[in-house]
């Protein structure tokens, strides 16, 4: 990358390790440096939350209207009924009106930490606006007959489905025209000039740039990020337990600040670089940190990213409760009881094994077991020794503290 942007958003995306790819990189900083550029990404409706792996192109939004640009979150309730088939093995299980609209409604909840969407200085929109009226044979001659099979064919996403002989149905290959189509809507009704996204995304984003200037003569723009996995090869946004959520009702604010703190040293550098504010040159001081350093350096790293998507009250009690808990040996005091993730219960007496498992600690009773025999079940600091052994309907009904290890930990209660 040989050119030095003058614009302050692609200089931000440069230097902060945002950007993967761009279609135009002198003509997109000239259109940053003539006036305001509406740029948007697209988010299928597949889940009730956004997750980790979504949070890097949340802040490529975020620092694009910091940069005094419009960001569009263009949400897919009409191309979620169709699914993105790119790099999967399988077709997406086909999602119902009334679901797609309640996973909607969930993302939009994480896109109001981040944006500003008052005075239209942000946009959100779905494509079912424009995609549910579509009539199929109009839409064949007017934009079908721009897309070349052989061309489509030949994208990664799709060639490497086929090399698999894995099936790819006629539905599925109608996404890539669909989201090429969002782009010609976005640019038509609201000026839209640019799209970003992942890299895996590369492909659906210049069918979209090409769609746009044939049929209005228009010059756009793509923009892409690197897709991120992290220093030990682990897909991002993904951990032990699952999906990283955004939602603090899928994944409590103190687990979520548990991701982040338990970083691997080498990441964390990079990671304040994208998913914090702190200046660049702070974070490679933070990242080359070595040695007990790095672990305050982790702790800061998820205070900010905390405190972005759940304030800073949150950040703030998960990392007093997180200090209580590893370094103090805390017994379950009440900030400890108030704070950590928690699992209720409704009936009397159960094994360790069954709270393990209802509790979703292990994955079955045969892992439950495993673990104590290992040694690595505590509760409220406590090592378990029985598999056999019951908790009563007491304890449950005070609460108790379960710990996995030295960083999974739980309250249990009745209720």
């Amino acid at each position: 990358m040989t050119l030095k942007p003058r614009s302050e958003f692609l200089d931000t995306m440069i230097r902060r390790g945002y950007l993967a790819d761009c279609t135009d990189l002198q003509g997109l900083d000239d259109a940053m440096i003539a006036g305001a550029v509406t740029a948007y990404i697209g988010y299928d409706a597949t889940a009730a939350s956004l997750h980790v792996g979504h949070l890097l192109n949340i802040m490529m939004l975020r620092w694009l209207q910091k940069s005094g640009h419009q960001p569009i979150t263009l949400m897919g309730g009409g191309t979620t009924k169709v699914g993105d088939p790119s790099f999967r093995s399988d077709e997406r299980p086909l999602l119902g009106p009334e679901q797609i609209q309640t996973n909607i409604d969930g993302m939009q909840r994480v896109f109001a930490q981040y944006l500003d969407y008052g005075d239209g200085r942000a946009v959100m929109l779905n494509n079912a606006e424009w995609l549910d009226s579509l009539n199929y044979l109009d839409f064949l001659r007017d934009i079908g007959r721009h897309f070349s099979i052989n061309r489509m064919l030949s994208f990664e996403s799709v060639k490497s489905r086929l090399d698999r002989e894995q099936s790819l149905s006629f539905l599925e290959f109608n996404y890539m025209i669909l989201q090429a189509y969002d782009f010609l809507e976005l640019n038509r009704r609201y000026g839209c000039t640019l799209q970003m996204g992942g890299s895996d995304q590369w492909g659906n984003i210049i069918n979209g740039i090409d769609l746009t200037r044939r049929v209005l003569d228009t010059q756009v723009f793509g923009l892409t990020s690197p897709l991120l996995t992290t220093s030990d090869g682990r897909k991002m946004g993904k951990s032990q337990g699952g999906a990283v959520w955004l939602s603090g009702e899928m994944l409590s604010p103190y687990e979520f600040w548990q991701f982040w703190r338990n970083s691997t040293d080498a990441d964390v550098g990079r990671f304040l670089k994208l998913y914090t504010e702190l200046p660049v040159e702070e974070c490679d001081r933070l990242g080359a940190l070595s040695g007990s350093e790095i672990n305050e350096a982790k702790v800061i790293l998820a205070n900010e990213v905390t405190t972005l998507l759940h304030g800073a009250n949150a950040a703030a009690r998960a990392e007093t409760t997180a200090r209580e808990v590893f370094e103090q040996g805390g017994a379950g005091g009440d900030l400890e009881t108030a704070t950590l993730p928690r699992s209720a219960f409704d009936g009397g007496a159960l094994s360790v094994q069954q709270v393990l498992v209802q509790a979703g600690l292990t994955a079955s009773g045969k892992e439950a077991k495993r673990l104590i025999a290992e040694g690595g079940l505590r509760l409220d600091n406590e090592p378990v020794t029985d598999p056999q052994a019951t908790l009563g309907a007491d304890q449950l009904d005070a609460g108790i503290k379960v710990s996995i290890g030295r960083k999974k930990h739980r309250m249990l209660r009745l209720g």
